[in-house]
């Protein structure tokens, strides 16, 4: 009888952790990126989080603060069983202001920073470019790590994959950055789009992914290295050219924390729904 009941019990606990989990593949819900509403955001800032709440997210990747500090936006986020994980800041401000934006980021209650472009002049990038943010990541994700326990995340927006040498100047990143300060978040569009293979990319340097914004490709647009295209060629997910779910699939072998779904266009208030259903399918 005891044994039947301590069975029982095991059981009981296995399927309320099965009935738990977001989806088959993603375990958890996946997060939001603020820029996805950032024309909400600019607006409202409760209400905007009042609407990711509803859509049951719970974590965001915030790359502004919305005209708040970020004491009182982690108010806001705390009101409401929200969590920031993850702080998106500019390329100078990390070098510039590096201790300023790990105060930030700790306050929000973020684990990570991430910076999303390399400035740099023309419609491809030097590898002079590269080089330098290569040394930037490593002393101001040495600071990051060593003085607040805050990970760096650089992530990847096309322009990074023109040929050179006998590979992509993101292979030159990932291999003159260290991992002990610098790893990357993966932005499968702006892998797709210059003509990679997110998933292939996965698996060639799955450990130095931490972080993912899943998004999907409009059918029909054509890639470039240019790091740009009309943000109403972003679609809600497995609607368009990207083999999210090959992707996804992919990610499960990897060191990626969070994944984190990012859409530009004018139509969250319906794709954003669409790419969450999509997702739990998987």
């Amino acid at each position: 009888m005891k044994k039947s009941l301590i069975i029982l019990l095991l059981v009981s606990v296995a399927f309320a952790t099965v009935a738990q989990r977001f989806g088959k593949t993603l375990k958890n819900t996946p997060g939001i990126v603020s820029y996805t509403y950032r024309n909400s955001f600019q607006k409202d800032v409760a209400l905007t989080l009042d609407t990711i709440k509803a859509l049951g997210i719970t974590d965001i990747e915030f790359s502004n603060l919305f005209g708040k500090t970020a004491a009182e936006l982690r108010t806001l986020l705390d009101a409401r069983g929200l969590h920031c994980s993850s702080f998106g800041v500019s390329y100078d401000d990390l070098n510039n202001k590096t201790r300023e934006v790990a105060n930030n980021a700790k306050t929000l209650g973020a684990s990570f920073v991430r910076v999303a472009w390399i400035p740099h002049e023309g419609k491809t990038v030097d590898a002079a470019f590269i080089k330098k943010a290569a040394d930037d990541f490593n002393a101001a994700g040495k600071v990051l790590k060593d003085e607040f326990n805050l990970s760096f995340c650089y992530h990847n927006h096309g322009y990074e994959f023109v040929s050179y040498e006998k590979g992509t100047l993101f292979d030159y990143l990932v291999a003159n950055t260290n991992p002990a300060y610098v790893n990357f978040e993966l932005d499968i569009l702006w892998a797709f789009h210059p003509g990679q293979d997110p998933a292939q990319l996965l698996k060639k340097y799955g450990k130095r992914f931490k972080l993912m914004h899943v998004k999907d490709l409009r059918k029909g647009v054509k890639g470039d290295f240019s790091g740009s295209t009309s943000p109403e060629n972003d679609v809600a997910l497995g609607t368009g050219q990207i083999n999210v779910a090959e992707v996804i699939k992919a990610a499960q072998q990897s060191a990626i924390e969070h994944f984190y779904i990012e859409d530009e266009s004018s139509a969250v208030k319906t794709q954003v729904p669409q790419s969450l259903k999509f997702l739990k399918s998987l």
